[in-house]
C-alpha cells in the first residue's frame, strides 16, 4: 500500500501530525532535496519517532504525493478564485505581476522544483504529478473556453490546448529563469508576461 495518508479513528489530531510532519519534511526536503533527506531526519525535525511517522505515511514517496496533492490543491484554488471573476481573461492578465512574483518566490517554486526533479526518475510520482495536472488543467480550459465563447471569440479544442500549454509553461518557467538570472528586472519582465497573455487570451 503506498497512500499519501492513512486513516485513523481522530481525524483532526490526525490532520494535525500529517501537517507536523509536512512542515517538518518540507524544511528537510528544502535543505537536502527528496533523496538527501532521510526519514529519520525528518522524524527528529517533525519532534517524533520514525515508526510514529508511519502511523500517517507509508513512505517518503507518500509524503512527497502528499505535496504533489497540496501544490494542486493551491492551483485548483487559484482557478476557482478566477472562475468568480466577471472578466477570467481580464482577470488573468491583470493579475499577471502578481503571479510572476509568486513563481520567482523560493518559498513557493522550491517544493515543485523538487518535485519535477523527482518525477522525472520515479514513475510513481510522475503518475501523481500527471493526474494533479490534468484535474487542475481541465478546470483550466474551461474557465478560458467559458470566458472566450462569451465574448464571441474562437475556442475550438486545439487552439485552446496549445494557448493553455503556452500559458502554463510560462508560469512553470519562472523557477528556472530565475536560477539562471537571479538578478532579472521584475517590471520588465510582468509587461513581457502581460503582452504575451493579451495575445494568447484575447488574440483570435
Amino acid at each position: 500500500m503506498n497512500q499519501v495518508e492513512k486513516k485513523h479513528p481522530d481525524p483532526e489530531r490526525a490532520n494535525t501530525r500529517r501537517r507536523q510532519v509536512l512542515d517538518a519534511a518540507e524544511s528537510c526536503f528544502s535543505r537536502r532535496g527528496f533523496h538527501g533527506a532521510s526519514m529519520a531526519e525528518i522524524s527528529k525535525a517533525a519532534g517524533m519517532s520514525a515508526g510514529h511517522i508511519y502511523n500517517y505515511f507509508d513512505s517518503k514517496d507518500a509524503i512527497i504525493a502528499a505535496f504533489v496533492e497540496q501544490n494542486m490543491e493551491r492551483v485548483s484554488d487559484m482557478m476557482r478564485d478566477l472562475a468568480q471573476q466577471d472578466d477570467p481573461l481580464q482577470a488573468l492578465i491583470d493579475l499577471a505581476g502578481e503571479r510572476v512574483l509568486e513563481g520567482m518566490d523560493p518559498k513557493v517554486w522550491m517544493m515543485p522544483l523538487e518535485i519535477h526533479s523527482e518525477a522525472s526518475r520515479n514513475p510513481p510520482i510522475a503518475a501523481k504529478l500527471q493526474c494533479a495536472d490534468r484535474r487542475s488543467r481541465k478546470l483550466f480550459v474551461s474557465i478560458v473556453r467559458d470566458a472566450r465563447i462569451k465574448r464571441g471569440l474562437p475556442a475550438d479544442e486545439d487552439m485552446l490546448d496549445g494557448r493553455i500549454d503556452t500559458i502554463i509553461a510560462m508560469f512553470q518557467g519562472l523557477p528556472v529563469r530565475v536560477l539562471h538570472k537571479p538578478d532579472v528586472k521584475i517590471d520588465p519582465l510582468v509587461a513581457g508576461f502581460r503582452v504575451a497573455l493579451t495575445a494568447l487570451l484575447l488574440g483570435e
